[in-house]
């Protein structure tokens, strides 16, 4: 299996002809390319279905890459995603402001794509090495914290009130199998060792879950499930 098979990217461009290269070449490497033409686009899409990584560009009309990255550093759910600035941009000071607002890489146009896959590829890598050492840098305490939360609220299962959901949610059976672990209590080490997969792919989908339940945590996460009876 290719490293970047299943793997989801948010390219962000207004610029027509880039976005066909540049998604025609990450789809050759086994990627699943999103594309927007803009940042208020982008946010759409990146909603609907959370990617695993987002190549923005920063010169846009209405809302720029500066403020576009602003926005996902402010939101607990894509706090981690990783970011690439793609722009004409090359100057120090441009790189500089790029780093400071939180990107995670910076690539001035024109540019070799073989250079942007490495470099998605690498922070791809990145964030899952971080993952499998500790279930991202969530703190060890506040874990422990979620577990006991969590099966509390198993605990009074029997007493929460299912209602039907107002909006219908439709799970993949990854997503419903990966949710009804989350609601045992699993963190997404053990729900890797569980389904013989890497913890990189159990984020991707928790994140998923998080965007279609608009929830932000794991406990947000099982309340919802259990008050709209999304658990088996």
């Amino acid at each position: 299996m290719s490293d970047a098979e299943g793997t989801k990217l948010l390219l962000v461009d207004d610029e027509p002809s880039l976005q066909e290269a540049v998604q025609a070449y990450l789809e050759d490497e086994g990627f699943i390319v999103n594309v927007a033409s803009n940042a208020n686009e982008g946010w759409q899409l990146l909603e609907q279905d959370a990617p695993d990584l987002v190549i923005t560009d920063i010169m846009m009309p209405q809302v720029d890459g500066y403020q576009f990255l602003e926005k996902l550093r402010d939101d607990p759910r894509y706090k981690g995603l990783p970011v690439i600035f793609l722009t004409a941009k090359g100057m120090t000071a441009d790189r500089i402001k790029g780093h400071q607002a939180g990107c995670d890489a910076y690539l001035a146009k024109p540019f070799d794509p073989d250079e942007l896959v490495a470099i998605v590829k690498n922070l791809l890598s990145r964030r899952e090495s971080i993952g499998s050492s500790g279930d991202n840098t969530t703190d060890l305490s506040a874990i422990a914290q979620q577990i006991a939360e969590i099966k509390s609220l198993l605990g009074q299962q029997g007493n929460v009130k299912t209602t039907p959901s107002p909006i219908k949610i439709d799970l993949t059976p990854r997503e419903q199998s990966i949710l009804n672990l989350v609601a045992e209590g699993l963190m997404n080490k053990e729900i890797a060792r569980r389904l013989e997969t890497s913890v990189r792919n159990v984020e991707k989908y928790v994140s998923r879950l998080f965007s279609k339940t608009g929830t932000n945590s794991r406990t947000e996460l099982v309340r919802f499930a259990l008050q709209h009876g999304l658990t088996e």
